[in-house]
């Protein structure tokens, strides 16, 4: 199964010029769950996916929420020259294959 067949919503935005965040919400506790125990969003798991090293990603589990926030470094600033998505509203693409 993959992320995006299980997941209410996701979204990417950018958190200041420097910081892009990844939202993934779920409907139930039962998805998750199943998500948040999976190495599918793992910090490593992402960091490959975007082509980051580790360290730039943070995993936030919001359970109450049933939602879990990645947050990213961004590789060119907002507004630079070479950014093609000054939004960040974009980015969120490469988790909707995710395979679970």
């Amino acid at each position: 199964m993959r992320l995006a067949d299980l997941a209410q919503v996701i979204r990417s935005k950018n958190a200041g010029p420097r910081r892009l965040t990844l939202d993934v919400m779920f409907a139930t506790d039962a998805d998750y769950q199943r998500v948040a125990q999976s190495p599918a969003l793992s910090r490593e798991a992402v960091a490959a996916l975007y082509h980051v090293p580790p360290e730039a990603v943070t995993v936030i589990p919001y359970p109450a929420g049933r939602a879990i926030k990645l947050v990213l470094a961004r590789a060119v600033m907002a507004g630079d020259p070479g950014d093609s998505d000054v939004y960040g509203a974009q980015q969120h693409a490469p988790l909707l294959g995710i395979e679970l």
